[in-house]
């Protein structure tokens, strides 16, 4: 299974459905010629949601958050870790 599959079925029992255009956009950069996996760093952080929110409206937030820290966890990040605010904030805390 995909892990965008993963996503809208995590969405799905949390949320009551996939949200799948805010995971296309969250990922949209994965495998980019300019960021390849380290997309991340573009939209997983605080000012990605506000984006997601501003893109798909205000209920969305709580979807994107959930996406982010999933894939956080993925690499190595705890939800007693402080949570990253931008891209410089995301590079700074070394996780792209």
């Amino acid at each position: 299974m995909s892990k965008f599959e993963v996503h809208c079925q995590e969405s799905v029992a949390l949320f009551g459905q996939p949200y799948a255009e805010v995971h296309r956009w969250l990922d949209a950069l994965a495998g980019s010629e300019r960021y390849g996996m380290r997309h991340r760093r573009v939209r997983h952080h605080e000012a990605g949601i506000r984006e997601a929110m501003r893109l798909f409206g205000d209920t969305v937030g709580p979807v994107a958050r959930q996406h982010i820290v999933s894939d956080l966890k993925e690499e190595g990040w705890t939800e007693s870790d402080p949570f990253p605010q931008d891209e410089a904030d995301y590079v700074r805390m070394g996780l792209f």
